[in-house]
């Protein structure tokens, strides 16, 4: 029969082992194996729930009188930079031989365009990487993070001014769409070009189920330049465009085509066209042409013309400019503002 003492003094080392360091708990579970003899090695690690080699090491370290430090450093798997150790600069190098600084040269960060599978193809490339060894692309974002470099919204998603204004021509919009809104007799259009984009059979970059063939090399010399009618009303977008800059004349044709094709022309229940649009300098309320040329249309069509513009700096707020699907639908997604909101790579 087991002493009670025994048993009280086999609890306790059980309760006090967990809080002895690495060392010192393998010096005294070799010593008490040493002192039950023959088989405690294996009796002492089936009690107090150890391997035999911790034992064994702990005997070692009794008989030489020099403890052996512990290398949980060298567990798990190394870090990316570890296995590759000029991985860091070599991306580093990539990303700031590409980059730029701010146009207006208000601050010192520099911005890339870089996509990640971008910066590793470089890797491979250029830097000398094999595929296999490299990490993958989510690492190597977490790497490029960790350098500084972070995801920034385009500069046309804040305001780059404020004018005293703005509140008061906001507050004037408001008023005037809600007053628009309840009333059957006044149609609501948004206008709004953008630079001119080249026509050719270019890739994009994305996937296709079907095989498709595109230029390897950007040689085309056929420009055009868009221009957008969003109907709020009817909720409809029509798409226009020229093979020269868009002029007050084009886009005054442009109304005036829609206006008749959508059949509003006809209609003689609408008497009031609302004209939501950015203050550029085609169609500024200052452009006479422009005014010369609306002033035409209203008399010839025996409508009411009512010009809202969008505050300076804020044409952002145009609501074609948040429409996606007019755009997306004829592949004009990159040179019109949509819902799909683009970044870019910053330094810190």
């Amino acid at each position: 029969m087991v002493p009670q003492w025994f048993q009280k003094c086999k609890d306790f080392l059980k309760e006090m082992l967990p809080s002895l360091s690495g060392s010192n708990k393998r010096i005294l579970l070799a010593k008490l194996s040493k002192e039950v003899g023959r088989g405690g090695a294996t009796l002492v690690a089936r009690t107090f729930q150890v391997s035999r080699n911790t034992i064994a090491k702990g005997r070692q370290e009794v008989e030489s009188g020099v403890a052996k430090a512990d290398r949980f450093h060298e567990r798990g798997r190394l870090r990316a930079e570890e296995k590759l150790p000029g991985l860091l600069k070599s991306i580093q190098a990539i990303i700031d031989g590409q980059s730029q600084t701010d146009p207006s040269f208000k601050t010192e960060k520099l911005y890339t365009r870089l996509t990640v599978k971008e910066i590793r193809k470089q890797l491979i490339q250029e830097k000398g990487y094999t595929d296999e060894e490299l990490p993958t692309f989510q690492t190597i974002n977490t790497k490029v993070n960790e350098l500084g470099y972070t995801l920034k919204k385009v500069k046309k998603a804040k305001p780059f001014k404020k004018i005293e204004q703005t509140d008061a021509i906001f507050s004037k919009l408001k008023e005037i769409h809600e007053e628009a809104k309840n009333q059957s007799t006044v149609v609501r259009i948004s206008i709004d070009t953008k630079d001119r984009v080249k026509i050719g059979d270019f890739s994009r970059g994305g996937f296709s189920r079907v095989a498709r063939k595109a230029a390897d090399h950007d040689f085309s010399e056929t420009f055009v330049t868009p221009f957008g009618i969003l109907d709020v009303t009817a909720d409809q977008v029509a798409l226009s465009f020229t093979r020269t800059k868009v002029t007050a004349d084009f886009m005054v044709d442009e109304i005036e085509r829609y206006w008749i094709n959508s059949g509003y022309a006809a209609n003689k229940a609408i008497d009031t066209i609302l004209i939501n649009s950015d203050n550029g300098p085609e169609n500024n309320s200052r452009r006479t042409q422009f005014i010369k040329r609306m002033v035409e249309f209203a008399a010839r069509h025996g409508v009411k013309i009512i010009l809202a513009y969008y505050p300076p700096y804020h044409s952002k707020y145009n609501p074609i400019e948040r429409d996606g699907g007019g755009w997306n639908s004829i592949g004009m997604a990159p040179c019109f503002g949509t819902k799909k909101r683009s970044t870019r790579s910053r330094k810190r």
